[in-house]
């Protein structure tokens, strides 16, 4: 069975065995399910058995932090094996064989069909769209007024807290997604994040798009503060929480290229706060107002 799916505007299909369980866990999926199935950016297949994949050369280890998956990569007959664990001293439990353009994949359960499900079309949709304007980012984001505004950090640093803090104390906010929305630059030279099937703990999957208001990272303090981002930390902050392969040159270039559209179009802020109703308040309060270069303390 072949379903088609829209995120951001990409269509990409996902091949699996008609009646196989792990169809389950694609109901994240549903509100982006599509028949037209032309001009597909990937196309993912579930296998039985792996082939023989001895002769494989490791190419580098990917893991930024030892509580998040584990991506050994290597190259393997013209093509892309990924090997992926949950953590980084996990046992792999996901074998990928991606070609080199990230348009066809393969992919071997050994564990969690929803750890593997999610991080095979997550993988392939970050990696593909890098090179159409589009960033799969790890953020949080809230709408307000017809507008999105996306809050960044490290994990744990508060971002679905401070999400909730403008929905519990600033009237007509809502939340389009709390985990990894997708930014597009889009063909008219619109910013706009939209939502997706991939929403982390929190079950937000909107297919709905808005227009970006501002990009805040989030940074846990004494006091809070907030201040405009200088083009240099705009692009540190974007570039730390977008997903991607930096080694791939044609793919580090597409996220370069990306950021730099959207930095230049989109007000960046950097806040240091505390999880309360002030640090929503003083937030949207300066987000929504573009304040400038100026740095506010509540």
């Amino acid at each position: 069975m072949k379903k088609v799916y829209k995120v951001a505007g990409h269509k990409f299909a996902v091949v699996m065995p008609d009646n196989d369980v792990a169809w389950s866990e694609m109901k994240p999926y549903e509100a982006f399910e599509v028949e037209d199935d032309s001009n597909l950016v990937f196309t993912a297949r579930m296998i039985d058995s792996m082939p023989d994949t001895s002769q494989k050369q490791k190419v580098t280890v990917c893991c930024t932090s030892p509580d998040m998956p584990r991506y050994d990569i290597y190259e393997w007959e013209g093509k892309w094996l990924m090997e992926i664990a949950p953590m980084l001293e996990a046992p792999i439990r996901l074998y990928m064989i991606a070609d080199k353009s990230f348009s066809e994949t393969e992919f071997r359960v050994l564990g969690s069909l929803r750890f593997t499900i999610n991080t095979v079309i997550m993988v392939m949709y970050a990696f593909v769209t890098a090179k159409k304007d589009t960033l799969l980012m790890h953020s949080s984001v809230t709408v307000k007024d017809g507008k999105g505004y996306l809050f960044l950090g490290k994990s744990g640093t508060g971002k679905s807290t401070h999400s909730q803090l403008w929905i519990n104390n600033i009237e007509g906010c809502e939340l389009l997604n709390d985990d990894n929305p997708v930014l597009r630059v889009d063909p008219n030279g619109e910013i706009r994040v939209y939502g997706s099937p991939w929403s982390g703990k929190t079950p937000c999957y909107r297919n709905l798009d808005y227009p970006v208001g501002a990009i805040v990272d989030l940074h846990q303090a004494k006091t809070n503060e907030i201040h405009q981002q200088l083009m240099t930390q705009a692009y540190a902050s974007m570039y730390v929480s977008c997903s991607g392969l930096r080694f791939i040159k044609e793919m580090a270039d597409g996220l370069h290229t990306a950021i730099v559209k959207i930095i230049n179009l989109v007000p960046c802020y950097s806040l240091d706060c505390l999880p309360n109703d002030k640090a929503a308040f003083l937030c949207y309060n300066t987000v929504t107002q573009h304040h400038g270069e100026s740095s506010l303390t509540e």
